[in-house]
């Protein structure tokens, strides 16, 4: 039996980029996906966690992604729809309108309670329809592990390798679960919010994973009889140990700066009896830019002169570009902001972070490591100097100084 699958994840709804919100891009990616959807004839949509940007969404963040599944379930009307939590998500939050999702074709699981019972695997080990209504593929629809979620392994050890453990026996359960449900010639699919063994990560973005010592997942958890693996949680798509069958699908939209060049998409398979085949990705437009000015950080005379040379097209200010101006500097330059937004003064741009860093004077005697004993004995002003010094690579200016014991005099003692 042939079906039609569409993997995606990371939305992160509702999210804020230093400041500017984002639901102008959010919606254009939606109604993206709506037509990506019906172009491709999909017969299931893999969402793979992080739904939302955090666990408290706004009412404008929830009501974007129910207007969309009941959207897409009205323009594809066999259409079927598994959503899984991500870390960023609540749990309880997504699953609390189960009852309703299931009335349009969705799945939605947020997490795994009783992971020893066969309650919990009937909830986690989903049926995949195809448009004639026939049962033909099964999901295990894994959400986001935290550690009451996995069987406590005999034997195991404390900490990382017995979350580990955990999450890889809650797997072979559902695997096993999978097998005795479907009949000869259904494929078995799988999601994953997680981070897998070998994953590049976004630094600036990606909230990390760490229970005990174990912060990445062995590839092995995943029986190689799953025709697919659909991973969430690195921003960046890409496939895991280079197997087209397990990989990230990333972000719809950078979530950081540090993410300008990422190839944003969804990924698109087929089932063939037991295998995934024609596995390929559908990139996404991007609706704002990032800029960089910049590209490496330079001089402050060098990035003012970038930006006022800056000639960028009109278009609605939701669509201007998110602006990151990054300054090298010999020393704290207090007007900086002020110097830069003068820059872009009437162009169409936002800015949204500038990035400072320092020159550092390699003739100066930078900080040496000290002791606790000797760093309890320091007072505010030499800890002051030694910070400074580390950071910035020269000695504090006076004028610094003397602002820095006007603010340390005028600070109120602290009661004993």
């Amino acid at each position: 039996m042939s079906m039609r699958l569409l993997h995606t994840s990371d939305w992160h709804l509702g999210q804020s980029f230093h400041q500017f919100e984002r639901s102008h891009e959010h919606e254009r990616f939606l109604a993206w996906l709506l037509d990506t959807l019906v172009e491709e004839s999909v017969d299931v949509l893999l969402i793979a966690g992080d739904v939302f940007d955090n666990a408290n969404p706004s009412a404008a963040a929830q009501t974007q992604l129910y207007r969309f599944l009941t959207e897409a379930r009205r323009r594809v009307p066999h259409l079927v729809i598994v959503m899984t939590a991500g870390n960023h998500d609540s749990a309880l939050r997504l699953e609390a309108p189960s009852p309703f999702m299931s009335l349009i074709g969705a799945h939605v699981v947020g997490q795994v309670s009783r992971p020893d019972s066969v309650e919990a695997l009937e909830r986690v080990v989903v049926p995949l329809t195809n448009r004639e209504g026939e049962v033909a593929a099964w999901c295990i629809a894994m959400p986001f592990l935290r550690p009451g979620d996995v069987p406590r392994v005999d034997g195991g050890e404390e900490g990382g390798d017995a979350y580990a453990a955990g999450i890889e026996t809650l797997y072979r359960q559902a695997m096993a679960f999978a097998c005795a449900k479907r009949e000869p010639g259904q494929a078995i699919v799988a999601l994953g919010h997680c981070h897998v063994s070998g994953g590049q990560v976004s630094e600036e973005s990606e909230r990390r994973i760490v229970i005990g010592d174990a912060e990445a997942l062995p590839v092995a958890i995943f029986d190689p009889a799953i025709a697919y693996v659909a991973l969430g949680h690195l921003h960046l798509a890409q496939q895991v140990g280079g197997d087209p069958s397990r990989r990230y699908c990333g972000s719809p939209l950078p979530m950081s700066f540090s993410e300008v060049d990422y190839p944003h998409q969804v990924v698109v398979f087929d089932l063939d009896g037991e295998v995934a085949t024609n596995i390929r990705p559908r990139h996404i437009p991007r609706v704002v830019e990032l800029l960089r000015v910049p590209k490496r950080p330079a001089a402050l005379e060098v990035a003012l002169a970038e930006l006022n040379a800056l000639d960028l097209p009109e278009r609605p200010e939701c669509e201007w570009p998110f602006l990151q101006v990054r300054v090298q500097l010999g020393q704290p330059e207090p007007g900086l902001r002020t110097q830069v937004e003068a820059a872009i003064e009437g162009k169409p741009v936002r800015l949204a972070r500038i990035e400072t860093s320092y020159m550092r004077d390699e003739s100066s005697d930078a900080a040496a490591p000290v002791s606790l004993d000797a760093l309890n004995s320091l007072e505010p002003a030499d800890f002051f100097q030694r910070l400074y010094r580390q950071k910035i690579g020269s000695d504090v200016p006076a004028e610094i100084m003397a602002a820095f014991a006007e603010l340390m005099n005028s600070a109120p003692e602290a009661e004993v």
